[in-house]
């Protein structure tokens, strides 16, 4: 979401970070778990805490209604 919002490429993100733009695709579908390492470099290069970037929770899909929304 935020390399959407601030319109920066998968590949323009990967370079930032050292590693293949296929890597970035991976990550934001979640079928890549990153090292930390990893998840500390793009939480440095969006200038937000890691926890904004990435959780133990999944994130909801955007455009879709919060959990107390689709349970009411």
């Amino acid at each position: 979401m935020l390399r959407a919002e601030r319109a920066i490429s998968r590949r323009q993100l990967a370079d930032a970070v050292q590693v293949h733009y296929q890597t970035i695709g991976y990550l934001e579908r979640g079928e890549y778990a990153p090292s930390l390492y990893l998840a500390l470099r793009i939480a440095e290069y969006f200038e937000v805490p890691v926890e904004v970037v990435f959780a133990t929770e999944p994130f909801p899909r955007i455009g879709s209604a919060p959990a107390s929304e689709r349970s009411a």
